[in-house]
Parts: C-alpha cells; sequence; structure tokens
C-alpha cells in the first residue's frame, strides 16, 4: 500500500547569485575547466564540485547543505515547492 510521507528536516540553502564571492566559497568552477565530460551538457557552463562528482549550477539554483558539509543542488522551483523557510526565535 503506498504511504505518503512529508519531509520534516531542516537544511541549510543559499541561492547561487553567480558571484565571484559565492564561486570561491563553494569551489565552483567553468565545467571546462572542471575535467567534468557529460554528453548531456550542450554548451559549458558552472558546476559544484560534491561527494558523488560534479552537479551542474545555475544562477537562482539553491545550494543545500548537510550537516556534514556536503553540497547538493536544488532548482529554484523544486526548492520553494519543497521548503519553507524557518525564521529563527
Amino acid at each position: 500500500m503506498i504511504k505518503i510521507y512529508r519531509k520534516t528536516a531542516t537544511i541549510m540553502a543559499e541561492q547561487f547569485d553567480g558571484s565571484q564571492k559565492m564561486i570561491k566559497k563553494y569551489g565552483i568552477e567553468d565545467s571546462a575547466d572542471s575535467g567534468y565530460n557529460d554528453s548531456d551538457w550542450e554548451d559549458e557552463g558552472l558546476c559544484i564540485p560534491t561527494k558523488k562528482g560534479y552537479l551542474r549550477i545555475n544562477n537562482g539554483d539553491w545550494i543545500a547543505t548537510s550537516i556534514d558539509g556536503e553540497h547538493w543542488v536544488i532548482q529554484d522551483d523544486i526548492f520553494k515547492k519543497t521548503y519553507v523557510e524557518v525564521k529563527e526565535k
């Protein structure tokens, strides 16, 4: 039987703006310079290193960070459907 579940974990995330500050902070590289080779990429772009390899990142995507420091990319529309900002007390 299929059941319905809701995510309850909190994450830290920052929306990528393409700035040099964020590129340096997260070790983001140009895909041509990173050695990443993916035939699905029709053009060059930026990619972020993760524990499982490089992921493509675009302005407006969110960079989520786990408690152990791992980063992953979430597209803006998916992020907004999945997460709600937690207001600090």
